[in-house]
């Protein structure tokens, strides 16, 4: 299973064609992240993001439900956790 997530791109790094990257806050968290598959990718773009890479620009709607999903499953499996104790 792969599992990708949403991201906003706050910078974009091309000084490298090899390799452009760009910083991207995850929920405050920022990481480097590959966006050379995107070249159309801006500052302010959404992304959804795998293992470094991003793989392909969402809007803020789609960003926002994948966050969603995301906070669904986590308290989730808190709640399912706290159930295994008994």
């Amino acid at each position: 299973m792969c599992l990708a997530v949403p991201g906003k791109i706050i910078s974009i790094n091309n000084s490298n064609s090899e390799q452009v990257t760009a910083q991207v806050s995850f929920g405050g968290a920022i990481k480097e992240i590959n966006i050379q598959w995107l070249p159309e990718a801006k500052a302010g773009d959404y992304i959804m993001a795998h293992v470094g890479t991003a793989l392909e620009i969402i809007n803020e709607e789609e960003a926002a439900e994948a966050i969603k999903t995301s906070e669904n499953f986590t308290s989730l499996q808190t709640e399912l956790d706290e159930t295994d104790k008994f």
